[in-house]
């Protein structure tokens, strides 16, 4: 499963609202776009146009990961999740793995400890050690990956693999996420090369 930045922040504004406000939830496109761009447990702090979460949204609706409940009587129309713990996937996380991946989603990478701290409001872990084997359970899964240690730094970062290949190979070699915008130029770059090669390749008649 592969999310860009916008769908990322989506899915994980669903997770966290179905489980801190479920009396809100599915989310209307207001509600929606206000959490992506909130200002606090976000990183980065986003200002999308509810244009551009309703782009995404549709991506997301193609992808099956995602569900309009259609207005009635009048009613905005609203959108849940079908991303895990549901029928229709194969994800099923527990609580604490539920968490977890929330709160990468909607942070980015983060140390188990801070990843304690800030998922305080989703489910409860008595000590570090905990999300420590939560994060290796999910590591056997290959739905997260530990990123190397930055230097003076006292603990690794995790980051989740919601990502394509390139994202996640760039990580493990210690690179810091591209941009979107960024990560589609390298690969039209690439691109340009390898039709720059078929040529010389055709022009030398290998």
């Amino acid at each position: 499963m592969e999310l860009n930045q916008i769908e990322q922040r989506i899915i994980g504004v669903l997770l966290e609202k179905e489980i801190t406000t479920p009396d809100q939830y599915p989310l209307s496109l207001n509600s929606l776009t206000t959490g992506c761009n909130q200002k606090s447990n976000r990183e980065p702090v986003l200002e999308l146009s509810e244009a551009e979460v309703l782009d995404a949204i549709d991506g997301l609706i193609a992808k099956r990961i995602v569900v309009r409940d259609e207005a009635v009587s009048g009613r905005v129309d609203k959108y849940r999740h079908r991303f895990c713990n549901t029928e229709f996937g194969d994800l099923q996380f527990s609580e604490q793995q539920l968490a977890i991946v929330c709160v990468l989603l909607l942070r980015g990478p983060q140390t188990p400890g801070e990843l304690r701290s800030r998922t305080n409001r989703l489910a409860n872990f008595a000590q570090v050690s905990e999300v420590e084997q939560v994060l290796q359970d999910l590591q056997q899964q290959s739905l997260t990956q530990q990123l190397p240690r930055q230097p003076g730094k006292r603990e690794s970062r995790y980051q989740h693999l919601f990502i394509s290949s390139t994202e996640a190979e760039l990580a493990s070699a210690g690179a810091e996420p591209l941009a979107e915008s960024d990560l589609n130029s390298l690969l039209e770059e690439v691109q340009q090369l390898k039709q720059e090669l078929a040529k010389i390749k055709q022009h030398l008649g290998l």
